[in-house]
Formats: structure tokens, sequence, C-alpha cells
């Protein structure tokens, strides 16, 4: 673990005690229940994005996405009868088409991930919204279909399904950037694509890889979001999710330079996230002002972090400097005769 994720930790549960203070409902089996389901939803693409955050590169188009999927997945059960194992894994093989699509337009074509993304929510909101009509795509399947509903909606010993599927892909996330050579040449990319380049990685594969995987959790979360809501209404439905995947990830110590970052940062950074979110809702403060508390509180995480990290590199220089001037003021031994 790294000194930022336990600084994290510890601020995780300052937060956690002064919303328990300020009012203790946040400590209710029904409200830590909702707060966790939540914590499973967006952690999941918010683990997405840090795989994408770790190379250098962005992913803008998540919200878009989710909503596309989430109406593809209910219109392909709904008004074409797909069996919805059939369904889903439809849905997951054209997210990875998309990630495949993104990491060769900026691979091979040698675009940058912050036009192809921001070209991505704009092309797949506008399908999606089109798909449709412009109406709400919604369903029933909690009474004609109980099985799908209890694996995505339902509890198991009071644990909503979309907490134990974000921690399973936690750990695995976790496994495959922190133990795994794959890890490691993401981490490599991000730092110096060249330099990895010249090591004898293949970058392009890294990188390419990087938007699959990020496009695959952001489709299983697309299912858990259609199953959640019961309803996907294009034009809003996913709105601004890829920045929140974006703060989390920032939040959890992976830097936009690329090159460094932590998964249990990330889930972490969900969790901070969402406890700031009740928080705003059990304190009554407009909803209205909801994005306001949260920016302005990644704002200062991120102050924070640059501010620290600042001071540990002078530090460092200082004692650098320090051991050189010992070296050179410090006379040399004579050999013994």
């Amino acid at each position: 673990m790294h000194k930022k994720d336990i600084g994290l930790g510890v601020l995780v549960l300052t937060v956690g005690a002064i919303v328990a203070l300020a009012n203790p409902r946040f400590l209710s089996p029904i409200n830590l229940a909702n707060t966790a389901n939540l914590i499973g939803l967006f952690g999941l693409f918010s683990i997405a994005e840090a795989f994408v955050i770790v190379t250098a590169g962005i992913e803008l188009s998540i919200g878009s996405v989710i909503a596309l999927l989430g109406v593809i997945f209910i219109d392909l059960i709904a008004s074409h009868g797909v069996p919805w194992p059939v369904a889903l894994g439809l849905v997951l093989a054209l997210a990875v088409v998309l990630g495949l699509l993104h990491g060769w337009l900026i691979t091979r074509l040698k675009l940058q991930p912050f036009v192809v993304t921001l070209c991505g929510l704009l092309i797949y909101r506008g399908v999606a919204r089109f798909y449709t009509k412009d109406g709400t795509a919604g369903f029933t399947f909690g009474t004609e279909m109980p099985m799908l509903d209890y694996l995505f909606v339902g509890r198991t010993a009071g644990v909503p399904h979309s907490v134990i599927a974000f921690a399973m892909f936690a750990v695995a996330a976790w496994f495959l950037l922190h133990r795994t050579v794959f890890g490691r040449h993401l981490l490599a990319v991000g730092k110096n694509e060249e330099a990895a380049r010249y090591s004898g990685i293949d970058t392009r594969r890294v990188i390419v890889s990087a938007y699959v995987i990020c496009m695959f959790l952001t489709g299983v979360s697309a299912v858990f979001f259609a199953m959640y809501t019961k309803s996907v209404q294009p034009s809003s439905h996913g709105n601004f999710y890829e920045l929140y995947g974006i703060a989390a990830a920032v939040l959890g110590g992976f830097s936009l330079r690329g090159g460094e970052g932590s998964i249990i940062g990330v889930v972490l950074g969900v969790v901070l996230l969402q406890m700031l979110q009740n928080l705003v809702n059990l304190l009554g403060i407009p909803s209205s002002l909801n994005f306001a508390v949260m920016g302005t509180v990644i704002l200062l995480g991120v102050i924070a972090d640059t501010q620290v990290r600042a001071y540990r590199e002078r530090h460092r220089r200082a004692a650098a400097r320090s051991a050189l001037t010992l070296a050179v003021s410090t006379p040399a031994k004579e050999p013994a005769p």
C-alpha cells in the first residue's frame, strides 16, 4: 500500500466520522446499503478510467457508452426477445469492439486520446438518442426475469451485488496492474512511451489493451446501471460519469501525466466521493450544489497532493545536496602503510 493510499484512507475515515456526527442516519442500515450500492456502480467505470489514465491517455466517452449499451441491452431483451445471457454477451462484445476502435485510432492513426474519446462522447450519445427516437427505454425485468434482476440488483447477506462485482474487479485490476508484467508495461508506457518502445515493449498493444479493458468494464457498468434504474433516458443517462471516473482516479493517486497510480487509491477515491455525496444529501444542501461541493473537495485534494509532492521533492534535493557537500568536504583517508 502506498503512502498516498494510507493518507486517503485516513481522510475517508475522518470524513465518515464527520458525516456520522453530523447526521446519525448515515450509519443506518438502509443508508449504508444504498451508499454501498452506489459505490459499486460508480466504482466499476472508475477502475476502467484508471487503466487508460495510467497510460497517459483519457477516456471521455464512458457516460455516453453507458447510455448506448444500456439502451441496446434493454432493447435486445424487451423488444427482440433475446435471452439475457446472449444480450449480455453481445453488449460486452460491442464494448470490446469500441475499445479496439479507440485504441486503433490512437495508436495507428496517431490521433490524440482527448479528440478520439470526445468525438466518441458525442457520437455514442447521438446514436443512443436516435436509436430510441429520443424516448425512454424501460422494462419490468424484475418480475419477468427474476434471475437477471437478482444477479444485478439483488443482495447477498445484505451486500449489494454491485459491491461484490466491484470488489472482484478491483482485486483483479490490482493484481493485473501491480503484480504482472503487463501492469509494469502499462506504467512504463505512461511514464515514457518512447523509452518503453526502445526497451522492447509493444507500446501499441499495451495502449490498445488498456482501452479494451476500459470499455469492457464500462460495458459491465452499463448493464448494472440499466438494471438499477430500470429505464434509460439517452439524453441524460450517464451524464458526467466520465468526469466522476477521472476524479476518483486522480484522488486515488493516478497522475494525468501517466505512469503512476494505485487501484486501492481508486477504490478509496470512489468511497470518498460517494460519502461526500451522501453528506450533501443528509445535510439538506441543495442538490444543485452537489457538483460544486464535490468539485471543491477534489480541487483541494489535488492541490494538497501537488504541494506534498513538491515538498518531498525539495526535501530529496536538499538531502542530496547535503550528502554531496559532506562527501566533498570530508578528506579522503590515506591508505595504511
